[in-house]
């Protein structure tokens, strides 16, 4: 258990914050690190040509995104009942042995099968972030989110350049590195990681519970703008799923880019974003707040589709991507009211239930944008607008600032009214 008193709790509190930063850190260069070498091992194992390829990886992200959706609620809640260290842990050995399987598929289905199960472990962040609500005080939570998000983009930027280089020597090579990493983090968790949530805070667990319907119902007992956050936070990963989905082949579509200069974008983008999450939400959250935060991150967003539209000369789309980057506010800053909204008992469920209604956006996500840019670019589009889908992702994002708006002014009317009832 971490205490809560004294200079101690000061260090422990960052040496935790690091440990849950590792875990999502190496988690999210497994994920990246295979991606470069997935296409020519499903050509391999399946016996079929690139396009047929590029159809299967379809489904099986499709698939590695349902098993979140099933199992991020069920992870969730099992951390609130037998604490946060047991529930990663087993997380992450899982996903080491996962990776060892499909370094050694021996056919297409062995692999189909280590996608799933990796979608069943990747649901652990609902753990991750359930241990960073409970060993950082309220008004921190953001920034400490924030961190989490920096481990994405560090991920997004250094997975795939290592999965290229393993994979130039062998295409299973990335699967066992990742797999070793992982043994590596679940050895170095098992020895320095510690437990965050004291046995008087959990709660039974209810397999009736275990899904994102019945967490968001019971939930919204402690608090209505639960429902607003929660929904806030969905959409804008739809909004923010563009850039995964699309922004490779838009660049090569809308300024004819190279596949360097497009792995120098999709660095610079992973880069700019893990730089606002990680220095930028400690410098200028406490000074502007959540609210004006995620304002701040939907403009940017916002622009920077406007600047990708507008865009001739390349710098320009150097620019917009800088401005783009300031999107990385919007996430953490959502979660850090959102889990302040809740109580100590239920931030595991609450974790599980977002990372549930967000996989959505990972299966919805990529076929809307993917068909965007099929029907605004090319000889036989409606009209020539590459950047099509970063303006849809730009109307989408002004929906999830609707929905956020309106669960933090429910939210402040809730304290209020506590408040008042209080004195």
């Amino acid at each position: 258990m971490i205490p809560t008193t004294g200079k101690t709790v000061h260090v422990q509190h960052r040496a935790s914050i690091g440990f849950v930063f590792a875990i999502v850190l190496i988690d999210m260069l497994g994920f990246g690190i295979v991606i470069p070498v997935l296409p020519g091992l499903i050509m391999h194992l399946a016996r079929v040509p690139i396009a047929t390829a590029a159809e299967y990886a379809g489904w099986l992200g499709a698939g590695y995104a349902a098993m979140q959706f099933v199992f991020a609620p069920i992870i969730g809640n099992l951390s609130d009942r037998f604490g946060r260290r047991p529930v990663l842990l087993a997380s992450i050995l899982a996903l080491a042995i996962d990776y060892l399987i499909q370094a050694a598929a021996p056919s297409m289905s062995w692999l189909v099968l280590g996608r799933i199960i990796a979608g069943i472990t990747g649901a652990s962040f609902s753990a991750a972030y359930a241990y960073i609500a409970d060993v950082t005080p309220p008004e921190k939570r953001a920034a400490s989110f924030g961190l989490m998000g920096m481990a994405f983009g560090i991920g997004f930027v250094v997975g795939p350049a290592l999965g290229g280089l393993l994979g130039a020597i062998s295409p299973r090579l990335p699967f066992l590195f990742a797999g070793v990493m992982a043994l590596a983090n679940f050895t170095f968790g098992f020895f320095t990681l510690r437990e965050s949530l004291p046995p008087e805070r959990r709660r039974p667990f209810d397999w009736r519970q275990a899904n994102a319907l019945a967490s968001l119902k019971a939930l919204r007992k402690q608090s209505g703008a639960v429902l607003w956050f929660v929904g806030a936070l969905g959409v804008w990963q739809l909004a923010h799923i563009v850039y995964p989905s699309t922004w490779s082949y838009f660049a090569i579509a809308a300024y004819g880019f190279t596949t360097q200069q497009v792995g120098l974008g999709l660095a610079l983008v992973g880069f700019s974003s893990a730089l606002v999450q990680g220095l930028g939400l400690r410098v200028l959250l406490p000074r502007i707040g959540e609210r004006r935060a995620v304002m701040l991150g939907i403009g940017g967003l916002c622009g920077a589709a406007v600047l990708y539209a507008l865009a001739v000369p390349h710098w320009q789309v150097w620019v917009a991507i800088m401005v783009g980057s300031l999107q990385g506010f919007v996430q953490p800053s959502i979660a850090g009211l959102n889990s302040r909204a809740i109580d100590a008992r239920s931030q595991g469920e609450l974790q599980g239930a977002v990372q549930s209604i967000g996989s959505i956006a990972a299966i919805v996500g990529p076929v809307l944008y993917t068909q965007a840019l099929a029907r605004f670019s090319g000889p036989h589009a409606i009209a020539q607008i590459p950047a099509m889908p970063l303006l849809i992702s730009a109307a989408i994002s002004l929906v999830a600032l609707a929905l956020f708006l309106k669960g933090a002014a429910l939210l402040a009317r809730e304290s209020q009214l506590s408040n008042s009832t209080s004195q």
